[in-house]
């Protein structure tokens, strides 16, 4: 699969989309959601952050390298990698005709989220939206199936290289999880770009008109509760009261993994709310913003710049969902979860 199988991969992989009557929230741009002061959220608010805005999002600026988010957010690299221990992974390259090994470079996109829901912790029971029927409730355009564990993506090539779980297998290990093969076609203008680009690189493998993705969808249990961890992470020492979290374990091309992690705690003030703080964070090929160069040299495909398209840029972008570029996306997707969970 080529670069436009993968930009849309990227913007889209986490299975909750639009729903159409589930749009009770409204963003609040904030400089870090996480830090939002919980007596300030207001109903019906979602305290959003990602270093972009809806009015002006720079390509690369929410980018940041693995390695330098690695060390300077160890305890988000803890929670928000694909497992603890993640490191970028050593694949196999050709070069001149021979074969090395090379560290897979990475970039990250963390978005971070907070939003008050008028329920008890206790009344919550987050085991019911691990389920296919819900997934496919809120994203018609998504199409999944169920996908047994013997299934999973080998992780011998490329793709899987470096995300195989040593400390447990992939849909294994968890009692309240669901393991997920997904498909999406491309929507809007998307499908003529790609067109496009198949007609000017004859003799290359052609890029599909649809993205194809694993994931697991899970209710992490009481004792997989890492709690100082967890209120460290959220910056909220309240107690946590559960964990609802989407590993994207084995994704063509340009993103590496994805995950998506909402927190619910107890409300420090009224033991009627219930305080989420949640985090999409995406792993991307260093490699797709080499394809800027490549494509600003053909004045066709100018428009099409990858890291343009992923970050909303582009006149290829539209709507509300996938094709719309990930800032806006997360922030639909945040907004839409927040919705539901709220009914």
């Amino acid at each position: 699969m080529g670069t436009w199988h993968s930009v849309a991969l990227a913007v889209g992989l986490f299975g909750f989309a639009l729903a159409a009557g589930a749009q009770d929230f409204h963003i609040e741009e904030v400089s870090a959601a996480r830090d939002a002061n919980v007596a300030n959220v207001k109903s019906g608010a979602v305290e959003f952050s990602d270093h972009t805005s809806a009015g002006g999002i720079a390509s690369e600026t929410a980018l940041t390298r693995f390695d330098s988010w690695t060390e300077q957010h160890p305890n988000e690299k803890k929670f928000l990698a694909l497992f603890p221990a993640y490191t970028e992974p050593t694949v196999d390259k050709s070069v001149n005709g021979a074969t090395v090994h090379v560290t897979e470079k990475l970039y990250k996109y963390v978005a971070q989220a907070r939003f008050i829901l008028d329920k008890a912790p206790g009344s919550l029971d987050l085991a019911r939206y691990v389920t296919l029927p819900f997934l496919e409730k809120i994203d018609p355009a998504v199409k999944h199936r169920l996908l047994a564990a013997a299934d999973v993506a080998s992780f011998k090539d490329e793709a899987g290289a470096g995300n195989d779980n040593a400390e447990r297998k992939w849909c294994s290990g968890r009692d309240a999880s669901i393991c997920i093969q997904s498909t999406y076609k491309f929507e809007g203008k998307i499908p003529v770009g790609i067109m496009l680009v198949n007609k000017l690189r004859e003799g290359v493998k052609k890029v599909a008109d649809h993205i194809d993705f694993q994931s697991e969808l899970a209710v992490l249990a009481p004792a997989d509760l890492d709690q100082p961890g967890l209120q460290q992470l959220t910056a909220l020492d309240t107690p946590i009261a559960g964990v609802l979290e989407q590993n994207i374990f084995y994704a063509n091309e340009i993103m590496k993994f994805g995950k998506l992690l909402a927190v619910f705690q107890a409300h420090p003030t009224d033991p009627g709310k219930t305080v989420v703080t949640a985090f999409m964070a995406l792993a991307i090929k260093a490699s797709v913003l080499d394809e800027k160069r490549n494509f600003e040299k053909v004045p066709v495909l100018r428009n099409l710049v990858p890291a343009q398209v992923l970050m909303g840029q582009s006149s290829f972008n539209s709507g509300n969902s996938i094709s719309a570029g990930l800032p806006k996306y997360a922030r639909n997707e945040i907004t839409t979860i927040a919705g539901i969970l709220a009914k």
